[in-house]
């Protein structure tokens, strides 16, 4: 068959001396990242200690409301704002949700240093996309016309019965 092709051992052929097992690469992933210069590469364990030098590869990420334990509301990395998706918590209609979520996400990109004019994508999930017109309603206001963003809109069961949309974005900070 053709997975016993797949595992029969190979001739040692120079195709076959590229060829890296599965455990030989997971060793080799499993090895502490190091960063030299710019150029990150993998820990070998004959590299001395003097020649190693590392960086904290969270440095140059920046995260924004973090007092939840799961997530941070938003994370900034080389320009980019993403933003956790938020949800209407204290309403009950899809017209309702839709503005608290809109309006949190209003702070969310003060506090990264941007606004809406700058979102590059949204990702919007409804309860039920029959509330589609309902909820676009609301996001066609809020958006800027002049700089809409990709958005993609699909309706799925969301974490809570009581919740009827969640958006999440991702924005770009000024130049």
């Amino acid at each position: 068959t053709s997975l016993a092709r797949a595992v029969a051992p190979r001739p040692a052929t120079r195709a076959s001396r590229l060829t890296m097992s599965l455990a030989t690469v997971s060793r080799a992933l499993s090895r502490p990242r190091v960063v030299v210069g710019r150029k990150a590469s993998r820990r070998t364990d004959s590299e001395p200690a003097a020649r190693r030098t590392t960086r904290m590869h969270a440095s140059d990420i920046q995260r924004l409301g973090t007092d939840d334990p799961r997530m941070s509301q938003v994370v900034v990395h080389n320009g980019i704002v993403y933003c956790s998706g938020q949800v209407g918590l204290t309403t009950t209609t899809v017209r309702e949700q839709t503005i608290e979520t809109l309006e949190k996400f209003d702070k969310l990109l003060a506090m990264a240093g941007t606004d809406k004019s700058r979102i590059l994508t949204s990702m919007c999930w409804l309860r039920d996309i029959k509330d589609a017109p309902e909820f676009n309603a609301v996001y066609n206001a809020w958006i800027d016309p002049d700089n809409k963003p990709t958005r993609a809109c699909v309706q799925s069961e969301l974490a809570r019965p009581e919740l009827l949309v969640e958006v999440q974005i991702t924005a770009a900070l000024p130049p």
